[in-house]
């Protein structure tokens, strides 16, 4: 190990190195062969050096991946000790090698954060079995040509046109769900923590710092399972208590001190581990095994960022697009909006919080594009197509020309959009749509011009606490919501009250962890049981209204006492206030949010209970087909143009018009032109978006003759037989009359 770090400081071209580095292995290992081959884009296995094969097959010989041991060596991502090499069922001879006279054979893969990037290989004549401790070594040795691989010295040893695996293009296809396109690089939201001091001093100084980064690790994990917030029992407790099990395992403590013993620093040791722990992952077909690997995975990460801290290589980084397996809305929001220009998620779904979040804020999102973190490397060349789903990494130059030009014609696009803005949203057969949109951040408030809103139909105050590391003080959230006021400049301002719980986890708010969030301790639930926070939102709301209108609105109303019980806090706030001599609001409109499905049968008594109500599609659509948003197994599987979902979002519609209470849709149903459609079919007059959404929208409902819509659709809800979802229809309807949905 001195000898090749001496050899990687010595000022050698890179064939000349690679010849260095076959040969001092050959002679360390008492093997009459070291053979490296490198893993190129098309697939195939180059042979880059050798000591003891023929060395005019250098650059000739090659195996395709899955072809002879070191193709299958390349596939599995696992080791080859054979003593008898020519009876391993997928021997292949090469000729041109001159190898037919070596019988033993050691191969490892060559792995970088568990891709396959090349193979290593040691030969002898006489029949034997590598030791353990010879299989460490070589192994050892491809951590370091790996970094070699990855730092682009071995691109000019190829032929022209050939592209070595770790900067080849590839693609994914995901499912589309934020509209947009976004040019940039690659930010991993968890990035991989690179590791560039592999080699030791002194063993036993690593040793030790292994030893206390591992007491460190482990005292952490029993940190968190005495904490008071994780429960006595119960799957959170078992994952805890799985970790500390891992953290204590000695066969995986026994491997990283091999490692640091072969000569590698702890870092580089805990990334060798990991390494070979990934690359044996990607093959294991059991969910439980893959999930117990996982784990192992996370502890090396966090055990690497106790030893040398967090990758700071996206620093600088102007056009990030994330790549993250799935994120919460609160991280997203950690990343400077004016940075991000794409999101790539290898989970998620499009009601996922996060991507609402990202929707609003006008970001491309594509979610299921499985692998992508794992090919991704920070600083990489990437394209995010939010139409299609597509996911270009490293593109070739011909995809960025095109895809150049897809941002030309969205531009265009956009630009007919904005020049519907001062055009009223009114049907072609003279029927006003209320067109608001939905924000919860200033960031979106220049937005409320710029899309041609009416107004705000849904401002989502629980952002502001997600982003905050502590409670929002009063006179912060004060600020806030008289900004928002200010901006709407007499426009209508729908307030809903802190909507946490679920997926929406607050550090500062202790919950314990519930087996089913979203029908859990949520939204109103808590905030009646915590009647202190909600006074402290509510006195901030109305203070900011002094002498305006206030609009607040009560998320997850399961049962027409809860909107009772949270009158009786605002008349609370209101004596308050006057008993202190502040202003209080001119107009004050309360409303609740229609998302459990229980209410739908008490709305006369809830249209008596308020003065509005706002339909959240997203939560009511799940609950009402028991569908999990945020499984993107059951997230298509049901689709909320069916006639029972359109059948009970008529039946609330009704209810409003018996009482005289203006209803607003403002789910993502009201975004897309052809969900949009339906409900203007269905007969809503008042509709809340993302500010994106705006424009398309309007183009389609100044197209549309609502009246003959309402017609077709009333007839075939009616008709018996007939299909359960609406969509066929209202795409036919669109079709025949022109209409861009």
């Amino acid at each position: 190990m001195r000898r090749i770090r001496e050899l990687m400081a010595e000022p050698l071209e890179p064939q000349a190195r690679l010849d260095q580095i076959v040969k001092l292995i050959a002679r360390n290992m008492v093997a009459e062969v070291c053979s490296l081959y490198v893993l190129r884009a098309d697939s195939v296995l180059e042979l880059y050096a050798t000591e003891g094969l023929n060395p005019g097959s250098v650059h000739l010989a090659q195996l395709k991946l899955g072809e002879g041991l070191v193709g299958t060596i390349a596939a599995t991502a696992r080791a080859l000790n054979l003593s008898e090499a020519q009876n391993h069922p997928a021997f292949t001879y090469l000729p041109e090698t001159g190898e037919e006279i070596f019988h033993s054979f050691l191969g490892v893969p060559i792995l970088r954060a568990g891709r396959t990037l090349g193979v290593l290989v040691v030969q002898n004549k006489a029949a034997r079995n590598y030791r353990e401790e010879e299989l460490e070594a070589l192994e050892t040795v491809a951590m370091v040509v790996a970094e070699m691989i990855a730092a682009g010295s071995l691109e000019g040893l190829s032929r022209p046109g050939v592209v070595l695996d770790l900067s080849r293009p590839v693609s994914f296809t995901g499912i589309p769900l934020s509209e947009g396109i976004g040019l940039g690089h690659v930010v991993l939201h968890e990035p991989r923590v690179v590791v560039t001091n592999l080699f030791n001093e002194n063993g036993e100084t690593e040793v030790d710092r292994l030893t206390v980064a591992l007491g460190f690790l482990r005292s952490s994990i029993e940190s968190m399972l005495s904490r008071r917030d994780v429960a006595g029992e119960g799957e959170h407790r078992a994952v805890l208590e799985a970790y500390r099990m891992f953290a204590n395992d000695r066969g995986w403590v026994r491997r990283l001190e091999e490692a640091v013993r072969n000569g590698l620093t702890a870092e580089a040791a805990v990334e060798k581990v990991q390494s070979d722990m990934r690359a044996r992952m990607m093959h294991m077909t059991d969910p439980y095994i893959r999930e117990r690997l996982h784990d192992f995975d996370d502890l090396a990460n966090r055990l690497l960022r106790q030893l040398i801290g967090r990758d700071d290589l996206i620093d600088g980084i102007k056009d990030a697009v994330i790549v993250a397996r799935s994120m919460g809305a609160a991280e997203l929001l950690d990343y400077r909006r004016d940075q991000i220009r794409g999101l790539v998620l290898e989970e998620g779904a499009t009601t996922s919080h996060v991507v609402i979040v990202a929707r609003a804020l006008g970001i491309p999102v594509v979610g299921q594009a499985k692998g992508a973190v794992s090919m991704a490397e920070n600083r990489d060349a990437i394209i995010v197509d939010g139409e299609d789903g597509g996911v270009h990494l490293r593109p070739p130059p011909e995809v960025e020309a095109v895809f150049g030009d897809k941002v030309k014609f969205r531009a265009r696009r956009q630009e007919r959009f904005r020049s519907l803005r001062e055009r009223p949203a009114v049907t072609r057969d003279g029927v006003p749509i209320h067109m608001m949109m939905n924000a919860g951040l200033l960031v979106d408030l220049p937005q409320l011009t710029e899309s041609g809103a009416e107004g705000i139909g849904l401002f989502r105050t629980e952002l502001q606490f997600m982003v905050a590391s502590t409670m929002p003080r009063t006179s912060d959230q004060q600020r806030l919501y008289s900004a928002v006021l200010d901006a709407a400049d007499g426009r209508p301002v729908t307030f809903r009250t802190l909507d946490v719980g679920g997926d929406k986890v607050l550090p500062y708010l202790s919950q314990s962890p519930e087996e089913n969030p979203a029908l859990g301790y949520r939204a109103v639930r808590l905030s009646l049981d915590r009647p202190g926070l909600m006074r402290t939102q509510l006195r901030a709301l109305l203070k900011a209204a002094a002498g305006r209108e206030m609009r607040i609105m009560f998320p997850m109303i399961t049962d027409v006492f809860e909107v009772h019980q949270a009158r009786d806090l605002i008349e609370r706030e209101i004596d308050h206030l006057r008993r202190f001599g502040h202003v209080v609001p001119e107009v004050l409109k309360v409303g609740a949010m229609i998302e459990v499905p229980a209410l739908l049968f008490q709305l006369d008594a809830l249209m008596e209970a308020v003065d509005f109500v706002s339909i959240g599609s997203n939560d009511l659509f799940q609950f009402f087909s028991a569908v999990d948003r945020g499984n993107a197994r059951v997230a298509t599987r049901y689709d909320d143009l069916s006639k029972p979902f359109l059948g009970a979002l008529k039946a609330i519609l009704d209810a409003g018009n018996r009482h005289g209470v203006p209803v607003t849709l403002c789910g993502e149903m009201a975004g897309r032109p052809l969900s949009a459609m339906a409900l203007i079919g269905l007969g809503f007059r008042s509709i809340s978006m993302s500010p994106p959404a705006i424009g398309p929208v309007k183009e389609m409902l100044t197209s549309l003759d609502a009246g003959a819509l309402a017609a077709e659709m009333e007839a075939h809800m009616r008709a018996p037989g007939a299909a359960s979802s609406m969509r066929e229809v209202l795409v036919r309807f669109a079709e025949t009359h022109a209409i861009p949905y």
